[in-house]
């Protein structure tokens, strides 16, 4: 395990004991009962998640596997707005000493944020865009439905799949292109809930085509892909896929694969006077790879933070971390995820697809 996951965790379970003893004075009303049940209801609302992962390949009911990923992924967010909002109530107080019942204030707060980022994790911008190509390529334009981060299992559902499936067929697009993290933590629950089934809804007269993000590592590599493969979905990895009309497709393995080909060596596979589009999971060394033949370049996995303030850090960290942007004369876009990894909500950011229409330059 990483530092910077122990770091979070280790940030997280602290920011749990600060909100426990915040209910101190709540608790002494409460009769010992009453007061045990309370505690212990809290700390199983705060390990939920854990519970939920490391549980993640047992034949639990969908129902119960469903409500513990859902109640522990929440809790996280409410414990990234209650702490800092309990703490400024208690600073408030400190000001005015006839200010009471700041935890009540924080806690209200809390519930009005996740209620709207509830609502607007449902809602799906679609970013349209048309790209002219100074390459050989058929007159008539081919449309193009570039997605990422679906994370199916226990956070997106069924029902979640068969809407976005509805969404990206309305288009009635040409290709479909999946940037990476189709599987959240593991394939149980894909079987359990027959989601290959509903993948086979998806169809494009050119094909549909995806690379590993780094949840189908966590998730198993190896059990992802042979559950891809009961799919339409055509996986790369470090493969290059070439259409018939001679758009020529890189899809990159994710950079969780320390092994993985560079670049440079899978572009000596292709033919640079036809059109390049390159599948990349994390979009790492955009300025280098804008040097290099490639005419697209569809990313994910940052979600843009997908929680506001985490979208401060994504920016930070990533040459570009969300949207379009054109570096030289290669197209570049990141999507925001068209899921969520973990708690169901949208604070500042928001679900995307892109549609792109590929077409010559006159």
């Amino acid at each position: 395990m990483q530092w910077p996951l122990l770091l979070i965790i280790f940030t997280y379970l602290l920011a749990n004991f600060y909100l426990f003893r915040q209910l101190k004075d709540i608790l002494l009303l409460l009769t010992t009962p009453w007061r045990q049940i309370i505690i212990c209801l809290y700390w199983c609302i705060a390990l939920a998640l854990f519970i939920s992962i490391g549980l993640r390949d047992a034949a639990l009911p969908s129902w119960l596997s469903h409500s513990l990923f859902f109640i522990g992924s929440s809790w996280l967010i409410v414990v990234l707005y209650m702490t800092p909002l309990t703490l400024l109530m208690q600073l408030i107080q400190q000001i005015f000493p006839r200010y009471r019942h700041g935890l009540i204030y924080a806690g209200l707060l809390t519930l009005g944020i996740l209620t709207y980022g509830y609502i607007h994790h449902f809602h799906v911008d679609v970013y349209r865009y048309d790209i002219q190509i100074d390459k050989k390529l058929s007159p008539t334009p081919i449309k193009i439905v570039g997605v990422s981060d679906i994370h199916l299992g226990e956070g997106t559902t069924q029902d979640q799949l068969h809407d976005y499936i509805e969404k990206i067929q309305a288009e009635k697009p040409d290709l479909i292109l999946i940037s990476g993290d189709l599987i959240d933590h593991g394939v149980t629950a894909l079987y359990r809930d027959a989601m290959a089934q509903q993948l086979h809804q998806l169809r494009a007269p050119l094909g549909i085509y995806m690379v590993p993000g780094n949840h189908e590592y966590l998730g198993g590599m190896e059990q992802c892909a042979a559950f891809i493969s009961k799919t339409p979905i055509r996986l790369l990895r470090d493969e290059i896929a070439t259409l018939p009309n001679g758009i020529q497709i890189i899809g990159r393995d994710d950079y969780s694969n320390k092994k993985r080909k560079e670049l440079s060596s899978l572009l000596k596979q292709t033919n640079p006077a036809q059109p390049i589009i390159l599948l990349d999971h994390q979009p790492r060394c955009l300025a280098e790879n804008a040097k290099l033949p490639i005419d697209l370049q569809l990313s994910g996995h940052t979600h843009h933070g997908q929680i506001w303030p985490l979208n401060w850090l994504t920016d930070y960290l990533f040459e570009q971390s969300n949207g379009y942007k054109q570096w030289g004369q290669m197209h570049v876009f990141v999507s925001s995820g068209l899921s969520l990894w973990g708690p169901p909500f949208r604070i500042g950011t928001t679900s995307d697809m892109a549609v792109f229409t590929l077409q010559p330059k006159q």
